[in-house]
């Protein structure tokens, strides 16, 4: 029998809703494999809460492999250059400080900080790239922008790298009207951030898993 492997997008200290997608809804095993697209802090009320459950998974054997965002880089940047936290704070970042009950970011435990710089850029099998935003179609090494892995996204890859696998990504939050609409088994480009943060807009707020053996999406 197949390995289930899962992939969901965007989580932003959604908490509740990522502990009952993973438990209730995927019912995780630990012979599945479950790829995080980034993004796990800020905007949210529980930005701890989600790292201490991915950091409590991997602890207990779960195959977990969870990646960086643009936020969990904005953090880090905040971190070493004071003149950077602006722009953190601007994207939610005291929501962040807030949950881990921190106020200021130097009083953030190393132990987080070596999970936030630890956090791998992107993840690939045979035929899936998983990553938070996209990847550089431009340049002979698409993999060495790291850059653009967090930052850029793309609707379509010419590459010869990349064409002919299916990338999966976060980062650009889409209506999940937007999501039913784009996927099957040719779609090349998945985008499943469907802005589970934004629960005060329509057809938004919603958590997004995408099962990658059956081509199918879980929506909380």
């Amino acid at each position: 029998m197949q390995n289930r492997v899962f992939a969901i997008g965007d989580i932003h200290g959604c908490f509740d809703r990522f502990k009952e997608m993973v438990e209730q809804h995927i019912v995780l095993s630990k012979s599945d494999k479950l790829i995080l697209l980034g993004d796990y802090i800020d905007r949210g009320i529980k930005s701890k809460e989600v790292i201490d459950y991915i950091i409590e998974l991997q602890r207990s054997g779960y195959d977990v492999i969870p990646l960086t965002g643009n936020h969990e880089a904005m953090l880090l940047d905040a971190l070493s250059d004071r003149s950077a936290v602006t722009l953190w704070f601007i994207n939610g970042g005291h929501k962040t400080m807030q949950s881990f009950g921190i106020s200021r970011l130097t009083e953030l435990d190393p132990c987080y900080i070596d999970f936030f710089r630890n956090l791998r850029y992107y993840y690939e099998s045979e035929n899936f790239l998983f990553v938070h935003a996209g990847f550089n179609d431009t340049i002979e090494d698409p993999f060495s922008d790291r850059r653009s892995m967090i930052w850029e996204s793309r609707q379509e890859y010419l590459h010869p790298l990349l064409k002919d696998r299916t990338i999966v990504h976060g980062h650009q939050t889409i209506k999940l009207t937007s999501l039913f609409d784009r996927i099957d088994k040719h779609a090349r480009v998945i985008n499943i951030d469907t802005g589970c943060v934004y629960a005060h807009l329509e057809d938004y707020g919603r958590l997004t898993a995408f099962q990658v053996n059956s081509f199918s999406i879980i929506s909380l």
